[in-house]
């Protein structure tokens, strides 16, 4: 089963974004997310919307970051994204009346819905300024041993 890598992909991005100084094209931001511009246009679409990026077209135009990153958690991109589903399994409804299926749904249905409301809580713990920070602190120690880092 195929997961829906948005989120982190989109966070990547934002990342980049922060740590130009400048505007990054879709383009650009397509070859740090691993896709092309049209997905990142798409992509960002949605964060433009929530008012978490501005772009500008033509020569030197681009995204950039339009929110204070220490008052976006990843829960507002998330939310940016349209809340795409959490987890990957569910539950089976091909027999309804079955009273196994009905047990074994109910259990799963309130183990499932736990799960998604402590991630999306955790989600809310952490900011974009967080995770800048850590990327920083992570670029510096690479520098100093004297690596390079990628996208």
């Amino acid at each position: 089963m195929r997961r829906d890598g948005r989120l982190s992909a989109t966070l990547h991005a934002l990342l980049h974004i922060a740590d130009n100084d400048r505007p990054m094209t879709s383009a650009q931001l397509a070859t740090c997310m691993n896709t092309n511009a049209v997905v990142v246009r798409r992509t960002m679409a949605g964060l433009r919307e929530a008012g978490l990026v501005r772009s500008e077209k033509g020569h030197g135009g681009g995204w950039e970051i339009a929110c204070d990153l220490s008052k976006v958690t990843l829960k507002d991109i998330y939310d940016a994204l349209g809340a795409p589903t959490l987890l990957a399994i569910g539950i089976q409804l091909e027999s309804p009346s079955c009273l196994v299926e009905q047990a074994v749904n109910h259990s799963l249905t309130g183990a499932f819905r736990d799960a998604e409301a402590l991630l999306i809580e955790r989600l809310g713990d952490v900011t974009l300024a967080t995770l800048a920070a850590d990327y920083r602190a992570r670029a510096a120690s690479y520098r100093k041993h004297g690596r390079r880092h990628t996208s």
